[in-house]
């Protein structure tokens, strides 16, 4: 082996085990910090507490959740990374949008103050470089893609935050495929921040799995999608066919696909798109007779099965390309038809399994 072989395996050596650090300090911190988190948001009465309409579960649970994902998310990349300016920006505009759920989780914030908020988290991701680039669109229309992508993926993850385990663990593989994403272009930079993203979702999962001892609240649902969205835009993806640009529409498929089955149900059923409603898939299962962690275990697979189509796309032909996309839509099709026969019944039967939002309204 020469001397340049050599230093290319210890360079790839270091890189991984960096890798694997990044991930582990995070999961340690997440761990260490949930019970901290839980504590303090009790002490202070952040808490998401029974009122016999939509919130049924036994006992008050608290909020923070989302914090203390955030923070072992940034502590962890201090240790083991250096920062960039796309990097700074990611985390400039996280930052806004926790800010933003910890204030909102308080109960004080309208739709409007909060879609301003997460407007301006946005804007700095732009200023930072960050944004969807699309050889044939003007740039304007990248940037109005930019911003219904971001807004889009910061409010899917909120409102899939409905069960115990849910949003975390399908943030968690969602950020999982991206990183093999990252890995098989070389991007490094993207690599450690999802490795330090799903630390800190497997930590809060030990904690979130039913029966949930806290929730993320907004704080951390926002923060996913806005982690999860701007990565997939950081991230590079190869062009050898226009498919591959699909690539993070799938990864993100089952947060999406929720997000817009719920508004379609509630336009045919002459509803405000945006009102509180139990029209989400995962309440239609229920309803359907699926336990909660028959429901959660299903959106896991559906979600790896999505991401694993995502990857795809980035390595076969453009004909093979084009049936795993027809496929894909065909199923979703059926899926959304058969859902949308499914009876759901307002009461005791949703088990408080329901939206933030939806929850905060109730209240």
């Amino acid at each position: 082996m020469s001397d340049l072989d050599r230093r290319g395996s210890q360079d790839l050596l270091k890189t991984m085990t960096l890798y694997v650090l990044t991930f582990a300090l995070s999961l340690l911190l997440s761990l260490y910090g949930m019970p901290i988190a839980r504590q303090a948001a009790l002490k202070f009465g952040i808490v998401d507490a029974p009122d016999g309409r939509l919130k049924h579960q036994k006992e008050a649970v608290p909020y923070f959740g989302g914090l203390a994902i955030y923070l072992a998310f940034l502590m962890s990349l201090a240790f083991t990374f250096e920062f960039r300016q796309d990097v700074l920006g990611i985390i400039l505009g996280a930052t806004i949008v926790v800010m933003l759920g910890l204030i909102d989780d308080f109960g004080v914030l309208s739709p409007t103050t909060k879609l301003i908020g997460q407007l301006l988290a946005i804007f700095v991701l732009i200023k930072s470089g960050i944004r969807i680039q699309i050889a044939a669109l003007p740039e304007w229309l990248d940037l109005v893609l930019t911003v219904f992508w971001m807004v889009g993926l910061i409010n899917a993850f909120n409102l899939l935050d409905i069960m115990d385990g849910l949003s975390a663990g399908v943030g968690a593989i969602s950020a999982a495929c991206l990183l093999v994403a990252a890995l098989i272009q070389g991007d490094q930079v993207v690599a450690f921040m999802l490795a330090a993203l799903i630390g800190s979702l497997i930590g809060f999962l030990k904690y979130n799995w039913q029966p949930a001892r806290i929730y993320m609240g907004d704080t951390g649902a926002m923060f996913i999608g806005l982690l999860l969205g701007a990565m997939a835009m950081i991230g590079q993806f190869p062009s050898t066919h226009p498919l591959s640009l699909l690539t993070p529409v799938f990864i993100l498929g089952i947060p999406i696909f929720d997000t817009l089955f719920v508004m379609y149900i509630r336009y045919q059923r002459g509803l405000p798109i945006f009102l509180g409603s139990p029209d989400h898939i995962a309440i239609r299962l229920r309803h359907w007779g699926m336990s909660t962690r028959h429901i959660v275990i299903v959106s896991y697979l559906a979600t790896a099965a999505v991401g694993i189509v995502g990857l795809m796309l980035m390595m076969v032909a453009y004909e093979v390309a084009w049936g795993l996309c027809l496929g894909t839509v065909v199923i979703l099709l059926a899926l959304t038809f058969t859902l949308k026969r499914i009876e759901v019944k307002n009461g005791r039967d949703m088990e408080g399994e329901t939206s933030l939002e939806e929850r905060k309204r109730a209240a």
